[in-house]
């Protein structure tokens, strides 16, 4: 039986990359049933795009999320900066999938403010070319990783994180996250929203934050590389997806996939056709 959930919010899927974990996401999109789905940034990495590499296993992410706006889930693609191309066409609608730049929902009366948040990110704003080597350096790491833990699974060990070991040790990445909610928070209680929803840093959060303004719920998506989580808001209440508690099985590939398609001439069609 399919899980129904009133909202779903994930983030950060970068299909396109080798640190994808696309079989474990159409797992996880098999097992639910949302009224709403929100893909809030970075889902398709145009960044790092490339045709020779788009595997059968992150088409099916695309077939499923197509699926599940055919069989009446509402689904809103938020766009973000890997996938920052898609900004020229937004804001476009084709039956029951909407590309926008920002979203505010109304859930039980309280305000939702969603966006990726890479508007917060100096580095992308103004040198996106360090920002573009950054992510290569960052999916070469994760193939690394991948091998590493392989040999530390072999081996009986548990896995291990490179990356999350070398953002947790360097200062001012641990400061720029730090920063980075403060002011989505501060921010959304400016504005009187009650939660603000944010995906971009790959780091899955729910916090209260407070000021002498009042208050707000912080909420981040995390990713689909490392921690594999998503938002999920059920009943009034917010609950924090982590794919390896589930214990989902792994599903089949599905042979009849297409592997020839290309994000950015697809979105250009739609726009094309609206």
């Amino acid at each position: 039986m399919k899980r129904k959930v009133e909202l779903v919010i994930l983030s950060d899927v970068h299909l396109g990359t080798y640190g994808a974990h696309a079989k474990e996401l159409v797992n996880y999109l098999q097992s639910i049933k949302p009224k709403t789905l929100v893909l809030n940034g970075d889902i398709i990495d145009i960044w790092q795009f490339r045709k020779r590499y788009f595997p059968k296993s992150h088409l099916q992410v695309i077939k499923k999320i197509i699926s599940l706006a055919a069989k009446g889930t509402k689904v809103y693609y938020i766009t973000g900066n890997h996938d920052e191309k898609l900004r020229k066409f937004s804001p476009v609608e084709l039956g029951n999938i909407a590309v926008i730049d920002k979203l505010v929902l109304n859930l039980d009366g309280k305000k939702a403010w969603i966006f990726h948040g890479d508007v917060f990110d100096a580095s992308i704003q103004h040198t996106k070319w360090i920002a573009k080597l950054g992510g290569w350096g960052y999916d070469f790491l994760i193939v690394l990783n991948s091998f590493i833990n392989w040999c530390l699974v072999s081996l009986g060990r548990p896995k291990y994180s490179l990356s999350k070991k070398i953002k947790n040790s360097v200062k001012k990445a641990v400061s720029f996250v730090s920063n980075f909610e403060e002011t989505a928070a501060e921010l959304a209680i400016e504005n009187k929203f009650d939660y603000v929803i944010c995906g971009h840093i790959h780091q899955p959060q729910m916090r209260k934050v407070e000021n002498g303004n009042g208050s707000c719920l912080y909420l981040n998506s995390g990713d689909w590389i490392e921690n594999l989580t998503a938002l999920e808001y059920h009943n009034k209440t917010w609950s924090l997806m982590e794919y390896e508690k589930q214990n989902l099985p792994i599903s089949k590939d599905d042979e009849s996939v297409n592997t020839e398609i290309d994000p950015v001439a697809l979105m250009a069609s739609i726009k094309m056709s609206t």
